[in-house]
């Protein structure tokens, strides 16, 4: 038996809520196996995004802290963490809220130093944190009693097999609590510290970890999934799937409703002279040039305002928003200011928001950041948003993800997504809630089916195959071609590295002879270097906690080589502006697909490693003429006199019997034909 979950935050004291099966199955068969197992073990839990996960984990957490093996406490204490830097209030106030015996829960809020204190302590049961916290809590604990912890991870991904996680092992596993003599280690101790170093990276004997995500990666999989030997794969502990999620209602299909447009557009070279540029940066300035030209902002503006009003903003009893991605901060900010033009000129009552993090800068002007645009601090656009007020909102990576507004009903895509940015992107909008009888996606850049083969893997259960050990050594081996590694520097320096206190002179000292030897090479191999040396980092930070390597060569290398990157890295090479040198003469926004992306039911498979290496060389640079031209070919299409003039063909598909300006125009013509999609 259960009741449909309230709302975020809607729940009032004392009011019961009765667990949906999956949910109730999952704690019940994690605390069984808890207590059979005892600590040290990992499980991943793939519940689908909108699935009620906070209650999943703090049903989980306060059932973990009294959990009993006969008269034996399995776990001391139940540390709960969440990746993101800000704490998941939504989060910590659903546990909190299910605990009202006063300190049994401890939510982490304001410092490191409250981290080591609750950790230390003997009250609190539940410490409530983030992941980021961690690394800086081993000066503030000299030495935390002997203990075993139940580490649940809310969202976990890669971020888990990073060195942030590696110091999480360090403080509250069987290794935590090393102590240096305030000098440097004599060099029979070096091996030992590496040793040390290596073990703390491995799973804890006092540890176990309960990890729920949606969209597992393979590293994911392989850190805290199930290796399963009929299959060789590494599985999830629970599923609930977002086909099982779909089918019992419980979200909803954001792929049922899509509609995708492809633009077309010509380019004319708008100067004499024909430099030659680099091909592929030549082509990335060229499609900012296009993304963010005002009359292609200005028709993409118009479709959304006008889709929207015509076949959104009435749905949920007429509470209904819509989210615009955007591909970077400028690119939000200027679609922002074509939404409220068009808005605006129209006499509409609609309020656009916009976001984005840190400030960014539109043509040489002062930097402008989302409050300035919004009239309001970043801090309540969330709550803006979810009032009257405001009905549609564009963002760049912030509200991206992570974000959680039953009212969002549609969104408009203008942001190529690939992989599990898709799938964490697009379900933004599942969430359910009275009177929402749909969800709706118009795409302007990416395919329909290039979206599908992003949500196959997790439609159903996914799986990874385990990695190739033996990838590591050859990631180590491809960096000796350049001669910038030398092991007596990397022992110096790995012996400077574990010496309490640190000498930071002397380590960056110790890295000098590399960093020369790094900038004799050519700008190719510098290249092809950073790219090895980054992928031997990579590597060793994740198969670390998985494989058990006897080799502290191995550590030392990767310490090395993690402090040498900051040293060596590239400029990204020149922008290349071509904003004088071009000219948009036609521009047309055509329908290609409407309807529903079909998928399989059973998942897929993710890798979590792969095989390639380096990079390709860059051609050599060619003609701006040449490179237009190409761009022509593969963009252009049959073109009419109204494309020249920026009319918009896609509103005669869009919007019957209306009168839509055209930007830069006065020009007033009726549209025809019937809408791509009723909503």
């Amino acid at each position: 038996m259960h009741v449909d979950k309230p709302a975020k935050g809607s729940r009032k004291p004392g009011e019961v809520i009765f667990p949906r099966f999956h949910q109730w199955d999952a704690v019940l068969r994690l605390e069984a196996a808890a207590r059979d197992e005892g600590a040290g073990h990992s499980y991943l839990v793939q519940h689908s995004a909108g699935s009620g996960k906070s209650n999943t984990i703090a049903w989980l957490a306060h059932r973990l802290s009294i959990l009993h093996a006969g008269d034996t406490k399995v776990f001391d204490k139940v540390v709960v963490i969440t990746d993101r830097v800000v704490l998941d209030r939504q989060l910590q106030d659903t546990i909190y809220e299910f605990e009202h015996a006063h300190g049994v829960v401890e939510r982490i809020d304001r410092s490191s130093q409250q981290l080591a204190d609750a950790l230390a302590g003997q009250r609190a049961r539940i410490v409530v944190t983030t992941l980021q916290k961690f690394p800086f809590v081993l000066d503030k604990v000299e030495s935390l009693p002997s203990r075993s912890y139940a580490v649940i991870i809310d969202e976990a991904h890669s971020s888990q097999t990073g060195e942030a996680a590696k110091e999480l092992r360090r403080v509250l596993g069987s290794h935590a609590g090393a102590e240096g003599d305030g000098a440097d280690l004599p060099p029979d101790a070096v091996e030992e510290a590496l040793a040390e170093a290596v073990a703390s990276r491995r799973r804890q004997e006092n540890l176990s970890f309960l990890a729920f995500t949606a969209t597992p990666k393979g590293r994911t999989l392989e850190l805290f999934g199930r290796r399963k030997p009929a299959t060789d794969r590494h599985e999830p502990f629970h599923l609930y799937s977002m086909r099982q999620a779909i089918e019992e209602r419980f979200i909803h299909d954001v792929l049922a409703n899509y509609t995708t447009y492809k633009t077309y557009f010509r380019l004319e070279k708008a100067t004499t002279d024909d430099p030659a540029y680099a091909t592929a940066k030549a082509r990335r300035a060229i499609a900012r040039f296009v993304t963010l030209h005002e009359h292609n902002l200005a028709q993409k503006a118009e479709i959304v305002v006008e889709h929207f009003r015509a076949h959104v903003g009435h749905k949920i009893a007429g509470a209904a928003k819509a989210m615009v991605v955007c591909s970077s901060r400028e690119h939000a900010v200027r679609f922002w200011q074509a939404l409220r033009a068009h808005v605006t000129d129209h006499g509409y009552d609609l309020g656009v928001l916009v976001a984005f993090s840190d400030a960014v800068t539109l043509n040489g002007g002062d930097p402008v950041t989302e409050a300035k645009c919004n009239g309001f601090p970043d801090t309540q656009t969330a709550q803006r948003f979810d009032s009257d007020d405001y009905r549609i909102m564009v963002v760049a990576e912030r509200f991206q993800t992570g974000f959680d507004q039953p009212k969002l009903y549609a969104m408009y895509v203008d942001k190529t997504l690939t992989g599990l940015a898709a799938v964490q992107t697009l379900s933004r909008l599942n969430r359910t809630r009275p009177a929402k009888d749909a969800t709706f996606v118009l795409d302007f850049v990416n395919d329909a089916d290039d979206i599908a083969n992003a949500f196959e893997p997790y439609h159903g259960e996914t799986v990874a195959p385990p990695s190739d050990p033996n990838l590591l050594y050859d990631t180590r081996h491809a960096l000796d071609v350049y001669g910038v590694l030398d092991a007596g520097e990397a022992t110096i320096f790995a012996r400077l590295l574990l010496a309490e206190p640190v000498d930071h002179w002397r380590l960056h000292a110790a890295l000098g002879q590399a960093i020369d030897r790094f900038w004799d090479l050519g700008a190719d191999e510098q290249d092809r270097f950073r790219d090895a040396l980054g992928r031997y980092v990579r590597i060793y930070a994740f198969l670390s906690q998985i494989v058990t390597f006897a080799d502290t060569a191995l550590e030392r290398d990767y310490l090395f080589g993690k402090a040498l990157q900051a040293f060596i890295k590239g400029d990204g090479g020149d922008a290349v502006d071509l904003g004088g040198a071009l000219e948009l003469t036609h521009l047309r926004h055509e329908q290609r697909f409407s309807g529903s992306v079909s998928l399989g039911g059973h998942g897929g498979e993710v890798t979590t490693i792969y095989s390639g290496t380096g990079r390709m060389t860059e051609p050599e640079p060619e003609p701006l003429s040449a490179i237009i031209d190409r761009l022509n070919a593969q963009y252009g299409t049959d073109w009419s006199d109204a494309d020249r003039l920026v009319f918009d063909a896609a509103l005669e598909d869009l919007f019957p019997r209306s009168r839509c300006r055209s930007p830069r125009s006065t020009t007033l013509r009726r549209t025809s034909a019937s809408s791509p999609r009723a909503v």
